[in-house]
């Protein structure tokens, strides 16, 4: 990688003295990345807990009120009332069956009609809610019951464990979770066990809702601090290197020698080395392109084409990623506007943004200077939110996305299901898209549990009418499948890799007749 090559090739020539010199820097920045990962995951354990409490609120907020809707109709006979029964559990997301009781004895379904059972409101945390593992008809599957008495009358409202699994493992992420009501506790698996809870050593978090008799602790195992610190950090440790390399007599020869990564960034920068390579979105019926996605790409004059994940970090952490990503549009502006005749309207182009775009106003100019170059209605930009760093809800991202909003730009959330903000962007933004992350589609036909977080995925976009979009489409079956479901756009190798501009021209010239669309449903080779 062109920022660390120069300081791998230097540090062999001088091993005695960066062994003596560079043992002080890398320990204690080891020592300061270790409290920061601890900090982090701290954080992180808090707020996907509050994530959590909020959903599951909502959850519970449409089983109360199809009970409280229901309440006043306790005592009447069942054939009288069993339709409105039906009628709450159709209504109501989440609801899986609605009960009467009468006197402390269920005598009405919504699944079975005139039915008798006595009901323990012993069994019921704080009176109001029962977690439990199943019933004779779904032995496998969680519920999660609320209860409603006044005097004699009662009503129940059943809520599936499986929603609540789903909402575990979306929220979750590499955080584990658990949801405990009374002595019973439920995880992502959908099983649930007796207290005690199991022990969570690292950065746990318990809350309790304020609203309804449960509470939620988040944590991680044993040693999650050093495997987040080596998932997250290996470009500070490449930093804690290179600072050790520098120390004592080497630390004024290397600076004469070599440039901080900063500064090599805005070398190339100015020097137009970043260039977009464009990677088909095709539309998930007929297979024809809907549009690119633009990724950057750093032309380097002697190491050649250097992937994103070697520079990126560096240019996120330097600001430089909003002066790379103006001069990635106006590229991409450039290579476009010949080419209107030939794109299909609307034609999609997503550009990748990140935290450090949203912190004034100046990507409006940018997104407006971009459509101004095309006929309106020919191209509708796409700005896909990446998460590795959180984009926070401040005035300002407020005032930005609603700026965008009236330009007709769209808004996407990349790799959605991974990220452990994911479902927070849902709530504070104007989302038009979700982008599946390509780990779950990889799954398709292999894994049963990603393909249910996957369908989970499509049923959540569909209920918020959101646009959806499956990244790393590798093989016939994945499509198909996708398409099958309702998949609105495909995005993967099986339909094109990315490629430059010149090869970009050539394969839309080959599209450009009815029958030349098809060649695009085949695997590309390197």
């Amino acid at each position: 990688m062109p920022l660390t090559a120069t300081r791998l090739r230097k540090r062999p020539r001088r091993n005695l003295i960066t062994l003596l010199c560079g043992v002080l820097p890398i320990l204690s920045g080891l020592g300061i990345l270790y409290l920061q990962a601890e900090r982090t995951l701290e954080q992180q354990s808090q707020q996907t807990s509050e994530e959590l409490v909020g959903q599951i609120e909502l959850m519970l907020d449409n089983t109360a009120l199809a009970a409280r809707e229901l309440l006043p109709l306790a005592g009447q006979p069942c054939e009288a009332v069993k339709l409105a029964l039906r009628e709450q559990v159709t209504r109501r997301p989440f609801v899986r069956s609605t009960n009467l009781v009468w006197d402390n004895t269920l005598y009405c379904s919504s699944l079975f009609g005139a039915f008798e059972e006595t009901v323990d409101p012993i069994a019921y945390h704080q009176g109001t809610l029962w977690l439990m593992n199943g019933n004779p008809i779904t032995p496998d599957t969680a519920l999660l019951i609320y209860r409603l008495n006044e005097g004699q009358q009662g009503a129940l409202a059943t809520l599936d464990g499986y929603h609540l699994a789903n909402v575990l493992r979306l929220i979750g992420g590499e955080t584990r979770l658990l949801l405990q009501v009374g002595p019973n506790w439920l995880t992502a698996d959908g099983k649930v066990r007796p207290a005690p809870l199991p022990a969570l050593p690292v950065a746990r978090s318990n809350l309790t809702s304020s609203r309804y008799a449960f509470n939620v602790a988040a944590g991680f195992d044993e040693g999650e601090i050093w495997r987040y610190m080596a998932r997250e950090y290996p470009p500070l440790f490449s930093l804690l290197i290179f600072f050790g390399v520098i120390a004592g007599t080497l630390g004024h020869w290397l600076q004469k020698r070599t440039t901080s990564p900063s500064h090599e960034l805005q070398r190339a920068l100015e020097a137009g080395e970043f260039v977009p390579y464009l990677q088909p979105v095709v539309q998930g019926d007929s297979k024809r392109w809907a549009g690119v996605e633009v990724l950057m790409r750093w032309n380097h004059p002697k190491e050649g084409l250097v992937r994103p994940d070697l520079f990126i970090p560096f240019a996120e952490h330097s600001g430089l990623i909003v002066p790379m990503t103006r001069a990635l549009m106006q590229q991409t502006m450039h290579l476009l506007a010949p080419l209107v005749p030939q794109l299909e309207s609307p034609f999609h182009v997503g550009i990748n943004i990140t935290a450090r775009h949203c912190q004034n106003l100046e990507l409006v100019q940018d997104c407006r200077e971009f459509l101004e170059a095309f006929p309106p209605g020919v191209i509708t930009l796409v700005l896909e939110l990446t998460e590795r760093e959180l984009i926070e809800p401040t005035p300002t991202t407020h005032q930005l996305f609603q700026h965008l909003r009236e330009l007709g730009v769209k808004i996407a959330i990349d790799d959605f299901g991974t990220g452990h903000s994911s479902l927070g962007y849902l709530r504070q933004f104007n989302v038009d898209f979700l982008k599946i992350d390509q780990s779950f589609v990889a799954m398709i036909g292999v894994d049963a549990l990603s393909r249910h977080i996957l369908d989970s995925i499509i049923e959540l976009s569909g209920k918020l009418d959101l646009g959806i979009v499956a990244e790393g489409v590798e093989t016939v079956e994945q499509s198909n499948y996708l398409a099958a479901h309702g998949v609105n756009f495909l995005q993967g190798y099986l339909f094109g890799r990315p490629m430059s501009g010149a090869d970009f021209i050539t394969a839309l010239s080959a599209i450009e007749t009815p029958d030349a669309a098809p060649l695009y449903g085949q695997p590309q080779s390197d």
